[in-house]
């Protein structure tokens, strides 16, 4: 029976399938995002993995929702904002790689290599979650992607505004789910990772992709 006047059933239209398959692919593609879950991890054990894919996920949905309601459009059509948050968010993951390098080279004394629930105080689940909520909140370029990608999947005659809501909560959702399986990964490999060379190198790899991520926000590539 065909929907209607006003009603709309999202889940069942194909704009939504094929959105569902792009999104999903362009989550598990390697990023900024899971370079941040994997140091967070690194200094948290597992219990930090669903923590830090949620805050991430929380500023994908901020920007979903601003961009339906037009703010990151704004953002988008304006270069001097674009280039402040730009540099805001090559700046926020230059200084997360600096960071872990530091640990990579200079480990803290402190750090315990041997007792997982005692490394998991380093970092916090709040801690986590704010360090992923930023660090999609600095970064434009999830804003002009909603922009420009949210548009593409909305059926014609759908309420904009609820449907680019529906799509962002979407993403957010398989973010959560990969980046959530991802750390969890991470996290079991407890026994290998307590070796200080594994970690250290580890370390090392994931500050060398936060800041080539940071270097390539910085010149707009």
């Amino acid at each position: 029976m065909p929907p209607g006047p006003g009603r709309y059933d999202a889940p069942m239209d194909p704009h939504i399938a094929a959105f569902i398959g792009v999104a999903a692919l362009l989550t598990i593609s390697p990023g900024p995002d899971m370079a941040l879950v994997m140091r967070n991890v690194l200094r948290g054990g597992q219990r930090v993995a669903l923590a830090s894919a949620m805050g991430v996920a929380a500023g994908c949905l901020v920007w979903g929702i601003g961009s339906s309601l037009g703010i990151a459009a704004v953002v988008a059509a304006s270069p001097t904002a674009y280039t402040v948050l730009r540099l805001a968010g090559a700046v926020y993951l230059g200084v997360l790689g600096v960071l872990a390098l530091r640990t990579a080279i200079w480990p803290p004394p402190t750090t315990p290599d041997a007792d997982p629930a005692a490394r998991a105080v380093a970092l916090s689940r709040a801690s986590a979650f704010r360090v992923g909520l930023l660090n999609n909140l600095v970064n434009p370029k999830v804003g002009v992607f909603y922009v420009t990608f949210l548009p593409q999947f909305v059926p014609s005659g759908a309420p904009v505004f609820a449907t680019s809501v529906f799509l962002a909560g979407i993403h957010a959702a398989l973010g959560v789910l990969w980046l959530t399986a991802y750390g969890s990964a991470i996290g079991r490999l407890d026994a290998v990772l307590r070796s200080v060379g594994v970690r250290r190198g580890l370390e090392a790899v994931t500050g060398l992709v936060l800041v080539a991520f940071g270097l390539r926000i910085a010149v707009g590539a």
